[in-house]
């Protein structure tokens, strides 16, 4: 990673104080996930002073940054181990992790390439001769055994590959144009 979490910190409080997402509730569960699991972080004197609801949240929020800072670099770990269990979309939109997002090696790391909408993977000639089957079938049964020699015939083969329903179709058909 390069950068210490303190230096993180640094870097990311602009955006913190920002963003608007980190409203009352959730910068007080992030004091209180400090307070109860690392008290030695964020003793309960403290955790009252940054709960303390006639200050506005930014504020508060900036001077719980400042505090962190100034306790070290497990302090600021520990910020953003909870950041990422309350509030993951702003964990994952902060500027060191986009940095870090971005700057990984693409050999090392492979991206998830960006999925397509494919069909089928067969291409377009497969398309087009499948096309051309249904066209000379459909051509086949509108023009009958008036214009075309051996229509009805034409169909009885063409029922062999086909499912047991079309199968059964198209058999009826060729022995209906035989009989009249």
């Amino acid at each position: 990673m390069g950068d210490s979490f303190q230096e993180q910190l640094i870097e990311d409080s602009a955006f913190l104080k920002a963003d608007r997402r980190l409203d009352t509730e959730l910068v007080d569960k992030l004091i209180l996930q400090l307070n109860r699991i690392y008290p030695q972080i964020l003793t309960d004197k403290e955790a009252t002073k940054f709960r303390n609801l006639d200050v506005p949240t930014s504020f508060r929020l900036g001077e719980l940054l400042t505090h962190l800072q100034g306790k070290g670099e497990e302090a600021c770990k520990e910020f953003y181990r909870a950041l990422h269990l309350h509030v993951e979309e702003v964990y994952y939109s902060l500027p060191t992790r986009l940095r870090l997002r971005d700057s990984l090696d693409p050999f090392t790391y492979p991206r998830a390439p960006k999925q397509r909408y494919v069909l089928n993977d067969k291409g377009p000639l497969f398309f087009l001769g499948c096309f051309s089957v249904a066209v000379g079938m459909a051509l086949l049964y509108y023009y009958g055994e008036a214009k075309v020699t051996g229509g009805s015939r034409a169909l009885g083969m063409a029922a062999l590959g086909l499912k047991k329903k079309a199968q059964e179709v198209l058999i009826w058909y060729t022995e209906e144009s035989l009989m009249s």
